[in-house]
């Protein structure tokens, strides 16, 4: 798929890469992971809400980029966006650097990581949930930011000849299944899923996937094990901590990495961490 041309051994042709949620957590991982993958040429631009916590991550795949002698010495393009994907303000701004970006017609790849996201007040059952604005606001930065992003991202990429184009959701196995006190989160992953299933439907050219990272060992679970509601969610988060059951970002990132590189899966497809 246009991979390695005038790179080098299994590192990707010139490449506009976008990863949200990028400043922690898997998102983070991830990006530590694909910026070696980058051939020359390349452009790696991070979303996220922290702006330090972008500056820091950014600094240092610039510094890593640097040093390979088969890099030629070509720093990687390590662009950072602080916005909030879930107002109007932070989407038009984070849709307005993309669209900078992608005007560049020297990229032969577009890889689009869908991976921001928030639990929502877990604390919360469903009949908890009355607030309109409360509810709103977590579809606003969970679901339409993902696929107006997107659509902004594959608009201003256009379909050029030869070039291919990966679009990322990432998903959860709360997609595919009802959680106690989970409403929000679930439907949200639900939704986005169906989105994206829908765009690879829409759009044979691209590859789409939907991928499931598993029980990670970030703030986001920690947030699980002590604010959900419902106690048999509370205990069995609390047990798979336990237990050592956590999965660490990077392999998890890891084995994204590699569904990409294998670039063999059906495009709108769901999978997950532990089919692999």
């Amino acid at each position: 798929s246009g991979s390695g041309s005038g790179s080098g051994p299994g590192r990707w042709a010139a490449t506009a890469c976008v990863v949200t949620g990028a400043s922690r957590g898997f998102g983070r991982s991830l990006a530590r992971l694909l910026a070696p993958q980058l051939g020359p040429g390349s452009a790696l631009l991070l979303l996220a809400r922290s702006a330090e916590a972008l500056a820091e991550l950014a600094a240092e795949l610039r510094a890593g980029s640097d040093t390979g002698s088969d890099s030629g010495g070509t720093e990687l393009r390590v662009q950072c966006v602080a916005a909030d994907l879930g107002c109007e303000e932070g989407l038009r701004k984070a849709g307005a650097a993309l669209r900078e970006l992608l005007q560049d017609s020297s990229f032969g790849r577009l890889l689009l990581v869908n991976n921001a996201g928030s639990l929502g007040d877990v604390s919360k059952s469903f009949l908890d949930l009355t607030d309109l604005q409360e509810v709103n606001t977590y579809f606003s930065f969970n679901v339409s930011s993902a696929l107006c992003l997107t659509s902004t991202a594959l608009g201003a990429f256009g379909a050029r000849p030869g070039c291919s184009r990966t679009v990322v959701n990432i998903s959860s196995l709360c997609a595919l299944e009802p959680f106690p006190s989970w409403a929000l989160y679930c439907s949200g992953k639900a939704a986005r899923e169906m989105l994206f299933r829908v765009l690879a439907l829409e759009e044979p050219g691209l590859r789409v996937l939907s991928y499931a990272p598993g029980p990670l060992d970030t703030d986001m679970q920690l947030l699980a094990r002590t604010r959900t509601a419902d106690p048999g969610m509370r205990q069995r988060f609390q047990r798979l901590q336990e237990q050592g059951q956590l999965i660490d970002s990077s392999v998890s990132a890891q084995k994204l990495l590699r569904l990409l590189q294998e670039d063999s899966f059906p495009s709108g497809a769901h999978v997950d961490f532990y089919d692999i």
